[in-house]
């Protein structure tokens, strides 16, 4: 296994001769710490790229552009020795000037109207002119399991899904957003039906500008075939991801183990992990996707499984119960939480311990509104 950096998701939001970017936190593995950030720009899609001073923050803005342009941008992840660990995939914007164009009395500092006492005789006094709100909107690409439905949340709300392509590629636009910072989610479902880890990213948005959002890389699935396995024997450790990406799978006990493995055409992967490895007890397996160690996503959740004295299937059904729905629409959303809390720091009824309990410790506290947020679909 080679160190890496997980890929950032990076917005671009056009200005006046200028342009906002921002990007998620770059997280590190086997050794990697990124300490910085370097944004690249350039005016031909792909660069070469000139790049701005690195920055420890999570945005910065590269001005002195012209309006018209089309600039292109990705983010470096520098090390503590500025060392290049990780490179952001590509968005765009083009810097526009706001009131190029605007002839209309008031707006954009422009004054060249008559006054409505100015006129002779009966001509009434013009009427004041109040601009109208201008509207905003996001575009949101990247890269979930081919012909699966992409999920966006907006504020832990559903806001639009969408179908991935047969190469897992995705676009969702999202418009007449108002202006302000918003808390946006995505998360996609495999050919089974299991719910990926969800993936979330603050945005500011603009008021009257599209923001461009890139680099999404939904994490895979994850599954196994047994619940228990009897040690010496494997377990099957399977799910969905991007087609022919490399699956790197982490099974985490004393010492933590990887595999390695390719997804097929359609996304899929499947790997027998040897149980002799592992000591007797509970453990648990995640994996992560990778194209060409360049570009790579977060890891999946966790998936617990025991090794015992015996085999026993793990549940497979084409949608197993979200955790915290507690109304059984299918859902987790506001309504479950209303349940949750109602019933948070009060003694559980047995019927309310099948619905509420969700970390089996006969209570409901901090734990399981945690273990509720993971599971939340809008």
């Amino acid at each position: 296994m080679f160190p890496f950096v997980s890929t950032l998701v990076i917005s671009a939001t056009a200005g006046n001769a200028s342009a906002a970017l921002s990007w998620t936190t770059a997280s590190g593995y086997l050794g990697w710490t990124p300490t910085s950030y370097a944004v690249g720009k350039a005016t031909v899609s792909g660069g070469p790229y000139t790049f701005l001073d690195a920055v420890s923050g999570l945005s910065t803005t590269a001005s002195g552009l012209t309006n018209g342009t089309a600039y292109y941008f990705v983010v470096r992840v520098l090390d503590a020795f500025s060392n290049v660990i990780a490179t952001s995939t590509q968005v765009s914007a083009t810097p526009a000037d706001p009131c190029a164009g605007v002839t209309t009395c008031g707006v954009c500092g422009n004054s060249a109207c008559s006054s409505g006492s100015s006129g002779s005789g009966g001509g009434g006094g013009g009427g004041s002119f109040t601009p109208s709100t201008p509207t905003s909107g996001a575009v949101f690409s990247g890269r979930a399991y081919p012909k699966t439905t992409v999920t966006l949340l907006k504020d832990a709300q559903v806001a639009a899904t969408t179908i991935a392509g047969a190469d897992a590629m995705f676009s969702i636009t999202l418009s007449g957003l108002s202006g302000g910072n918003y808390i946006f989610s995505v998360y996609s479902e495999d050919n089974k039906g299991t719910r990926s880890s969800l993936l979330t990213f603050p945005i500011s948005i603009t008021s009257g500008a599209t923001t461009n959002v890139g680099g999404i890389f939904i994490a895979p699935t994850i599954s196994v075939d047994k619940s228990e396995v009897k040690r010496g024997d494997t377990i099957t450790i399977f799910g969905q991801s991007i087609p022919q990406a490399d699956i790197i799978i982490a099974v985490n006990s004393e010492e933590e183990f990887f595999s390695k493995t390719i997804s097929d055409k359609n996304g899929v992967y499947l790997y027998n992990f040897d149980s002799s490895l592992l000591e007797y007890g509970s453990h648990a397996a995640k994996s992560k996707a990778s194209i060409g160690n360049q570009l790579v996503s977060g890891f999946s959740y966790l998936i617990n499984f025991k090794v015992g004295t015996k085999n026993v299937l793990a549940e497979q059904s084409a949608k197993l119960a979200l955790k915290g729905d507690s109304n059984n629409d299918k859902k987790v959303n506001l309504i479950d939480f209303s349940i949750l809390a109602y019933w948070f720091n009060r003694p559980l009824t047995p019927a309310a311990t099948a619905l509420v309990d969700l970390n089996g410790d006969k209570k409901v506290n901090l734990v399981d509104f945690s273990i509720m947020a993971y599971y939340w679909t809008g």
